[in-house]
């Protein structure tokens, strides 16, 4: 049984089908990348998926429970996360302020406080500004304390959001390496990513979106090589 599926999807924005009877499944340990030009649905369904939005048709499984019609926090209980697009730290709050709310679900401080070690093992530059207000960070910075806060649920599934957009390569290679140690923890990993070369080369399997519409899935190696993908999304 697939950790997450997703079957006949469908999003409207009032009368614009944005998503339509899009269906996907995300396997216990793999990392799935949803690739696609912008403006083809890919951050409407990690919204749709994470309940942040409603959908008009389809369902959504998680662990083998109906999460079609849950609200975002309940499904964040049930142990998905999901670091959205554009960062949405609390500027005003500390660092360290931000990633104790990402463990809002959870009551035991010591676990709370092992967890934390991790984070700060994962991303030691948020440990030297723990104290900082998060809005004066930088951009990757930023990015990192998203990550952090997401982590700090103890997820088994984490939705990513455009992580790199924005940064500079040294942060975009930072950022894909710690995706890479999510992954090799344990955790299963959904990406909506703009750079696909750089998703498809750490993803296991991917699945590309036109216009709310899947258009190919497969091996993520085998897309690489996939000469429509090559002109479409990786500039080759």
């Amino acid at each position: 049984m697939a950790m997450l599926e997703v079957k006949d999807l469908e999003v409207n924005y009032g009368v614009i089908k944005a998503i339509k009877g899009v269906s996907f499944e995300v396997n216990e340990g793999e990392v799935i990348s949803l690739i696609g030009a912008n403006g083809a649905g890919k951050t409407t369904i990690l919204h749709a998926v994470s309940g942040l939005i409603n959908k008009a048709a389809g369902s959504v499984t998680f662990e083998g429970k109906d999460i079609t019609k849950l609200p975002a926090h309940k499904i964040v209980y049930m142990g998905m996360s999901h670091v959205p697009e554009g960062r949405r730290v609390f500027a005003q709050l500390t660092v360290l302020e931000n990633l104790k709310l990402g463990a809002y679900t959870r009551k035991d401080k010591t676990e709370i406080e092992e967890t934390l070690k991790k984070v700060y093992k994962s991303f030691p530059r948020l440990e030297e500004r723990k104290n900082q207000l998060a809005g004066t960070l930088s951009g990757g910075e930023q990015q990192m304390l998203a990550m952090g806060r997401a982590l700090m649920s103890h997820p088994r599934l984490i939705l990513m959001d455009e992580p790199s957009m924005g940064l500079s390569p040294i942060f975009v290679e930072e950022i894909f390496n710690i995706i890479k140690e999510i992954s090799a923890s344990g955790t299963t990993v959904l990406l909506v990513e703009q750079n696909a070369k750089k998703a498809l080369s750490i993803s296991d399997r991917a699945y590309v979106l036109e216009t709310g519409n899947i258009t190919l899935s497969g091996d993520a190696k085998t897309l690489m090589n996939d000469e429509s993908v090559k002109k479409a999304y990786l500039g080759e």
